[in-house]
């Protein structure tokens, strides 16, 4: 990005490297000022708002530029001087500023038009910087928020002749703060449009950071192509960023859009930042390019696997229907677990947890089931009964995970260092609790969520033996003396129910009902199911014939009306009697 400012979509981007504010003037005087009043006077005449009529009456003029151009005068003089001292030396603005309470509301309007756009500060680490060269990248973002916030407040007391009372220092400057900057990567035949996009250095966030995607739901399944789909793409790189990330151990290049850059900022919660050194010289095991146009109109959602370059690609074109974190995290995850089949390993879309009770029993448990079967939701419960039962948990997958075969044992992998939770079915206290390292989206709609780290890359990535390995059963209720735990007798009886995937939909994706997908994981197996038949049995005897893994259904009741809540915190306790008895 070399444009000191650029606007889209609602969200604003600050190139602190072109151009870096750091007085009224400069502030007032910036490509960037200029753009939001337009904008925002632009609105305002198509609504026909009230400070737009007020504007028209007082200035005498219907033209935007002129308009705007004598409201940044104005602002300019506030900076210096009470409404008494312009109207002195300036009678033309006397009419203008003649009704205080209404100029008063333009200035209120103007600051919360400004705080509910989108606005992120970009930062080259090894670009010179105008006016930036002694300020630390952390430090760049909270200076700017603060001269904003003293530009807002010395406006308003020029107007109003007195200070307020109550001051509330809420985030004025960016919501989100990145370094970028140049990686040289091992690029082979067919990746030339990827060239010189910035790679995401460092980020910083002002938590909690709230988005408000146009979609809250996924919709379909990623299928496979045979070509790779960048031949026919059109990406220009000023509009583009990279998210290095190490998922599972691999490498991976996740390419996004500016439109979507919400998204891409939300992966920093989600999985772990590939360092400079473990990235410069190398080719990604995988890439996925999110949000690129093409000449196709149709929502493509695809996959092609590069074996000549040894790559599994991602692709998604430009709409506004993939505007929903779960494109790009589901995607990305999808490209992992197809090379994960290829290797031989099996793809768990679970959750997993290492328990240790206050009896100091411990166990490490996997819950499988696909979207809404209360795999996350069970891990909740498991913490909000850890005052009484738990010394301590560690979570080593939230979503999606791998079983591997090791020295004769299932051996249970993550890929994620934070969980993508559906904020309806948590304990209400639970997200204030959360809020300060927490990204949020759309809290005030139907399957809201909430994307928060739970775990280290070291600890995702150490291997931890499987004790308990559940189907998440989210459908059936449980009567008064009947178990929360069942357990299979033969790897036959649990094939069948795993493979089946049943579940009640929660809104989670467009499905709704009972639904059944294969392996309860759309995301690789689904695609591949040939291949993941033979590892499912595979792994499967060998968890019945070693008896090392107890293989059962853990009933959840969140699809059952009136047992949402309660029932993943009745399974949990269940659960903490079964540790304690295979520790005896």
């Amino acid at each position: 990005m070399k444009k000191e400012f650029s606007m889209s979509n609602d969200k604003v981007m600050i190139n602190f490297t072109a151009k870096y504010c750091n007085t009224f003037e400069s502030v007032l005087e910036s490509d960037g000022f200029r753009r939001i009043l337009e904008v925002y006077l632009r609105r305002s005449k198509k609504k026909n708002s009230l400070s737009y009529r007020y504007f028209n009456n007082t200035l005498d003029t219907d033209s935007l530029i002129d308009i705007r151009r004598d409201l940044t005068q104005i602002i300019k003089y506030l900076t210096l001087m009470t409404v008494e001292e312009i109207v002195e030396i300036s009678t033309s603005y006397a009419k203008l500023l003649e009704d205080r309470d209404k100029f008063i509301a333009f200035i209120e309007d103007l600051y919360l038009f400004w705080r509910r756009l989108e606005r992120y500060t970009i930062v080259h680490r090894y670009k010179v910087q105008e006016g930036l060269a002694a300020v630390s990248f952390t430090e760049a973002n909270a200076n700017f928020s603060t001269l904003i916030l003293k530009l807002y407040r010395k406006i308003e007391i020029h107007v109003v002749g007195y200070q307020p009372k109550v001051y509330r220092q809420i985030p004025a400057g960016g919501n989100a703060c990145i370094m970028i900057h140049e990686m040289e990567w091992v690029r082979p035949n067919g990746y030339e449009l990827l060239e010189e996009v910035p790679f995401i250095d460092h980020i910083l966030l002002e938590t909690p950071f709230i988005t408000y995607p146009k979609k809250n739901t996924r919709d379909g399944m990623f299928s496979e192509i045979k070509y790779n789909p960048l031949k026919y793409a059109q990406i220009n790189k000023e509009h583009w960023f990279c998210y290095p990330a190490k998922i599972g151990g691999l490498l991976t290049f996740i390419y996004f859009h500016r439109d979507f850059m919400e998204h891409g900022i939300t992966l920093c919660n989600l999985f772990e930042m590939a360092r400079s050194e473990e990235t410069r010289g190398r080719k990604p095991d995988i890439i996925y390019v999110f949000g690129a146009k093409d000449d196709d109109e149709e929502l493509k959602t695809v996959f092609f696997d590069d074996a000549e370059n040894d790559i599994m690609l991602g692709y998604v074109n430009h709409s506004e229907k993939i505007d929903y974190f779960g494109y790009i995290k589901k995607m990305t995850l999808t490209l992992y677990n197809l090379l994960m089949i290829k290797r031989g390993f099996l793809p768990i879309h679970g959750s997993m947890v290492n328990i240790v009770l206050k009896s100091g029993d411990e166990a490490n448990v996997v819950i499988m089931g696909d979207s809404g079967a209360g795999k996350s939701e069970s891990l909740e419960a498991f913490r909000g009964l850890s005052e009484d039962y738990i010394s301590d948990m560690t979570i080593i997958f939230d979503d999606m995970g791998t079983f591997k075969m090791e020295d004769d044992k299932i051996i249970g992998y993550g890929t994620e260092i934070g969980a993508f939770v559906r904020l309806d079915d948590l304990d209400q206290g639970y997200a204030f609790k959360e809020m300060d390292r927490s990204i949020f989206m759309n809290p005030d709609k139907v399957n809201a969520r909430l994307v928060v780290p739970v775990a280290s890359y070291k600890e995702i990535m150490k291997g931890h033996a499987v004790d308990f390995f559940f189907y998440a059963n989210n459908y059936d209720s449980v009567k008064d003396g009947e178990k929360y735990l069942n357990y299979f007798e033969t790897p036959e009886d649990a094939i069948k129910v795993f493979k089946a995937g049943a579940r009640m939909a929660k809104g989670t994706t467009t499905e709704k009902g009972l639904v059944e997908s294969f392996f309860a994981n759309p995301f690789g197996p689904a695609q591949k199911q040939e291949e993941t038949n033979i590892l499912i049995e595979k792994y499967f005897d060998k968890m019945f014939e070693s008896g090392q893994v107890k293989v059962g259904q853990i009933r959840t009741c969140l699809g059952v009306k009136g047992q949402e809540k309660e029932g993943p915190r009745n399974a949990a306790i269940e659960l903490f009697d079964e540790i304690r008895k295979i520790n005896k």
